[in-house]
């Protein structure tokens, strides 16, 4: 269900078309917070979990039900979500106070705004916008402005220096990351997310799903260059060096407390969503099954992009205990001296494997 079809609905209702654009924002915006909110509770927990299995310990116990010495640690994340809430909320004396308030909210609203054109099945998407995987790309740009406004109005040296090295890094990695997604594009010849996701059903020599990641060894490539850009577009590491608390105490996030440090940390969370969303559209079948043609329908199909979403996520978490941080100088190599040539010969291969293979 889009807010088109809640706007058409309302509008039978009656002559009230400005109402019935503010109850289909309404409806389909609440939600669409919930699952923010609820994905980062989920992911917080999962990341203490996964860390602390990679690390060989238990991980959070202190709250909520559970059978391993009478806790599981399943409400570890409600109680710091409360703390966060009823937290102090401090503001610099020398700060820049209202950009340094309005920052926070900036990040999010990108995040939001690309969340909303991500199709996690066939009838469940806010916005099913004709061009949006260029959509998800461009209001994702918006979070870098809150960035850097975050980081000069702290009028601190360590938020000036995180915010400048966030902005360099995602602004680099912004060019494989749509260069790889071209990949997709070419092959199917829309930038609708749901006809992508459609052109990958059926299958690959009777055998593979015919996702694109599958389609040909350009796009097998493709698929990686476009994850690891993702992965240094939501700072996460190896290429969290903006947040860096050895070199910058916490980053462009330093003088942030209480409230304002929680929607950071929810849009971060939120920006794993919606770049692991686009994988999966553009890659990874979207909500079509691995078993083509069986169990695509109602809620099989959320079920699979759920899961592969979850899988990505998984792997983003897996990252950060496994891989050392980057210096800025091998991050920028990485970016401009590896993934550009290399998602610019993909392209080039990809339109010679079209033109030869159809």
């Amino acid at each position: 269900m889009t807010v088109d079809t809640l706007i058409n609905w309302f509008a039978t209702m009656g002559d009230f078309p400005i109402l019935a654009f503010i109850l289909a924002v309404v409806i389909s915006g609440i939600p669409l917070f919930l699952v923010m909110a609820l994905n980062a509770m989920i992911a917080v927990y999962v990341e203490r979990k996964v860390s602390a299995f990679m690390m060989d310990r238990v991980g959070p116990m202190g709250q909520g039900p559970g059978l391993h010495a009478g806790k599981w640690g399943l409400l570890q994340t409600a109680a710091d979500a409360i703390k966060l809430l009823v937290k102090e909320d401090t503001v610099p004396e020398s700060s820049d106070k209202f950009l340094f308030k309005m920052a926070p909210y900036i990040i999010f609203i990108g995040a939001f705004l690309g969340l909303a054109a991500v199709p996690f099945s066939s009838s469940l998407q806010v916005a099913d916008f004709n061009v949006g995987v260029f959509y998800i790309i461009a209001v994702g740009s918006i979070g870098i402005i809150g960035i850097v406004m975050a980081g000069w109005a702290s009028n601190n040296k360590w938020s000036l220096y995180g915010a400048m090295r966030s902005a360099a890094q995602i602004i680099s990695y912004e060019i494989p990351a749509g260069l790889s997604i071209i990949v997709p594009i070419m092959m199917a010849g829309t930038l609708n997310l749901q006809e992508l996701i459609i052109f990958q059903s059926g299958t690959i020599w009777g055998i593979l799903p015919n996702w694109i990641i599958f389609n040909n060894p350009f796009s097998f490539i493709a698929f990686f260059t476009f994850f690891i850009s993702a992965v240094a577009e939501t700072n996460r590491t190896p290429f969290d060096i903006p947040e860096a608390e050895s070199e910058l105490v916490a980053g462009w996030m330093t003088e942030y407390s209480g409230f304002r440090w929680a929607v950071f940390f929810l849009s971060e969370y939120a920006n794993m969503l919606v770049v692991s969303g686009l994988a999966v559209a553009g890659f990874l079948g979207g909500w079509q099954s691995p078993i083509p043609g069986l169990f695509n329908t109602g809620l099989w199909g959320l079920f699979w992009f759920m899961g592969k979403l979850g899988f990505l996520i998984f792997v983003m978490m897996w990252f950060r205990w496994t891989f050392p941080r980057l210096r800025v100088d091998q991050l920028m190599h990485v970016c401009w001296k590896v993934l550009i040539p290399i998602t610019m010969f993909n392209i080039f291969g990809v339109g010679i494997w079209k033109l030869i293979f159809g």
